[in-house]
C-alpha cells in the first residue's frame, strides 16, 4: 500500500524525472533504486555537468581534475516528490563527437533519500513529526493487539481458539516540549491461498512517534531515531537496527476528502543507511537476554530518563553501546573502549571527588614544581593534576549499583580494579599487556562493560532487585561472572 512505510532492508525501485534545485527547467528521465547491499543509485538517460571548468577568457575553457558533487537532486517518481541529499557522480557515457548522436548516460550515487517531499536540505526545518520503527520494539513494549484463546474444556484441547485483535491504547511523555508515543499499527486479516493449505496472518507493528514543539529537520528526525535505537539496544543487550524512519511534513494535517472523510497525512519514507540496519522479519530476541522492558520500566518513566541520561553521558553510551553495534575484533580494543567508557562516565555522572583540599594540592605542587628547572615547569605543571585515578574511579563506579548485584558480578573489587588499570596504562603507555593472559584481558573487557551498563541502568531507575536478577538469569553476564571468579580473584583470597 503507498501508506506502507519503506523498510529498509526492502529493495525499491522510483522511474521518474529529475532536476537540480537551481535549474528545475532542466529536467533529466531516470531510475532510482534502492537496496540494502547497493544504497541509492540513480541511473539517468541524460547527465548533469559533473566536470569541474573555468573560463580564463572568452572562447576559452579549461576543465579541472575531479567532479562536481550535489547537495541535493529534486525527482518526481511514483506519483510521489523525491528529495535526494548527498549526491556525487559514480560513471556515465557521453557521447561527444560520436557518430550517431544519442543521450548521454550518468549514474549518481546518493547518500539518503526522501521519498514524499522536496527539502532544500539536511537542515531544512519542514518536518512535524517523525516514526520510528526499531528491532525487537515490539517485544520491548510489552504490549501487542493480539490476544490468542484455545478450547480446553475439561482441561483439554479441543482444537477450538480464536486470535482476536484490540487496539492497545497509545502511551505517551512530554519530555523537554517533545512529546514521544509509543503506538501499534495492524493490517487487515489476510487469507493467502496455497496449494497445500491455507494460511491465515496479520501483523502488529510497534513504533515510536516524535512530535517536537516545533518543525524539525531531517537531521532532528535522525538525532530521534537514534535516541529510540540506543535506548533499545540498551535495553536488549544487542545492536538495535532500523527497521523503518517515516517523517510527516509540516503543514499537512488532515483535511476533509469530499465524502467527509480525513485525508491521510503527507508523510515521507527515509532511505539512508543507519547505524545498524534493521531486519523485519528475523526473528525476535529471547526474553532471557533482555534487561527491562516497558513492564519492569514503564515508557512514560524509562523515556525521560533515558532523555536526560543519554545528553548527559553521550559519549559513555556512545562507547559501551559501540561495542554492540560493531564488535571489535581485538581484545586491546575492546579493552580501551571500555575502560575508557568507565572514566568518561564517572565523569559525566559527577561524582568527581578531588584526592586533596585544594588549598593542599596547591602547596604540594608548588613544592613539587621549585625541583623542576624552570625551562620545563609549564611541562609539569599540566602533569600535576587534582585528579581522581583510573583505580578510583572505577572503585566509585563500582559502589553506585545494586551491591548484590555487584557481589554476583565480581567476588574481588579490588583485583578487578587493580588488573584493568594495570592492563589499560601497560597497553597505553607500553603498546602492549605483557602482565595479562588473553583469557583475563577479555575477563576485564566484559566485567568492566556490565559495571558501565549497570550504572546506566541505576541511572535510568530499575529497581535494585532487577539488577541482581539481570546478572544471575543474563546467559552473557552470568558467563562474565564466571570468567571473573576465575581470572580477577586474589591469589591470597583463592589460597
Amino acid at each position: 500500500m503507498a501508506n506502507n512505510p519503506l523498510n529498509l532492508d526492502e529493495v525499491g525501485e522510483w522511474s521518474g524525472i529529475w532536476w537540480l534545485p537551481d535549474d528545475p527547467g532542466q529536467p533529466i528521465p531516470g531510475v532510482l533504486r534502492y537496496s540494502p547491499d547497493d544504497g541509492l543509485v540513480l541511473s539517468l538517460i541524460g547527465a548533469f555537468e559533473d566536470r569541474i571548468m573555468s573560463t580564463p577568457s572568452p572562447g576559452l575553457t579549461v576543465f579541472h581534475e575531479g567532479s562536481r558533487n550535489w547537495d541535493v537532486i529534486h525527482g518526481a517518481a511514483e506519483q510521489r516528490e523525491i528529495s535526494l541529499l548527498g549526491c556525487f557522480p559514480k560513471g556515465g557515457k557521453r557521447t561527444i563527437g560520436a557518430r550517431v548522436k544519442s543521450p548521454d548516460k550518468q549514474t549518481v550515487v546518493a547518500m539518503t533519500a526522501l521519498v514524499g517531499a522536496h527539502v532544500s536540505g539536511e537542515d531544512d526545518a519542514v518536518f512535524s513529526a517523525a516514526e520510528i520503527a526499531v528491532e525487537d520494539l515490539g517485544f520491548w513494549a510489552a504490549s501487542s493487539v493480539f490476544e490468542g484463546f484455545l478450547g480446553v474444556p475439561d482441561g483439554k484441547i479441543d482444537g477450538t481458539g480464536s486470535i482476536s485483535v484490540k487496539p492497545v491504547q497509545t502511551r505517551s511523555v512530554l519530555v523537554d516540549g517533545t512529546e514521544f508515543r509509543l503506538q501499534h499499527q495492524h493490517t487487515l486479516p489476510f487469507f493467502d491461498q496455497r496449494k497445500g493449505g491455507t494460511v491465515g496472518r496479520m501483523r502488529d507493528t510497534a513504533f515510536v512517534r516524535v512530535v517536537p514543539a516545533v518543525p524539525f529537520s531531517l537531521g532532528g528526525a535522525r538525532e530521534a531515531a537514534s535516541l529510540v535505537q540506543d535506548l533499545i539496544s540498551l535495553a536488549t543487550h544487542r545492536a538495535a537496527g532500523v527497521i523503518w524512519l517515516r517523517l510527516e511534513v509540516a503543514g499537512t494535517e488532515p483535511a476533509l476528502l469530499p465524502d467527509g472523510r480525513p485525508a491521510p497525512r503527507r508523510r515521507a519514507n527515509v532511505l539512508y543507511s543507519p547505524t545498524a540496519l534493521g531486519r523485519g522479519n528475523a526473528k525476535a530476541v529471547d526474553y532471557h537476554r533482555v534487561f527491562f522492558t516497558c513492564e519492569s520500566l514503564p515508557f512514560e518513566e524509562v523515556v525521560p530518563r533515558w532523555y536526560e541520561a543519554r545528553g548527559r553521558l553521550q559519549a559513555a553510551t556512545s562507547m559501551i553501546l559501540g561495542l554492540r553495534y560493531a564488535p571489535a575484533r581485538y581484545v586491546e580494543n575492546n579493552l580501551l573502549t571500555a575502560v575508557g567508557a568507565a572514566e568518561v562516565l564517572h565523569r559525566g555522572l559527577r561524582i568527581d571527588e578531588k584526592p586533596f583540599p585544594r588549598s593542599e594540592f596547591k602547596a604540594m605542587r608548588d613544592a613539587m614544581l621549585e625541583q623542576v628547572p624552570e625551562r620545563h615547569r609549564e611541562r609539569f605543571k599540566g602533569v600535576i593534576r587534582n585528579d581522581p585515578t583510573l583505580r578510583d574511579r572505577l572503585y566509585a563506579l563500582a559502589a553506585r549499583p545494586d551491591q548484590d548485584a555487584i557481589a554476583l558480578l565480581m567476588p574481588d573489587v579490588d583485583r578487578w580494579a587493580e588488573r584493568t588499570t594495570r592492563a589499560r596504562n601497560d597497553l597505553t603507555h607500553e603498546g602492549k599487556t605483557p602482565n595479562h593472559r588473553i583469557e583475563e584481558l577479555i575477563a576485564v573487557v566484559e566485567v568492566t562493560t556490565a559495571v558501565v551498563i549497570l550504572n546506566l541502568l541505576h541511572e535510568l531507575g530499575l529497581p535494585a532487585e532487577r539488577q541482581s536478577e539481570i546478572v544471575r538469569e543474563h546467559p552473557q553476564l552470568r558467563a562474565t561472572a564466571s570468567a571473573a571468579r576465575e581470572w580477577l580473584v586474589s591469589p591470597d583470597a583463592v589460597s
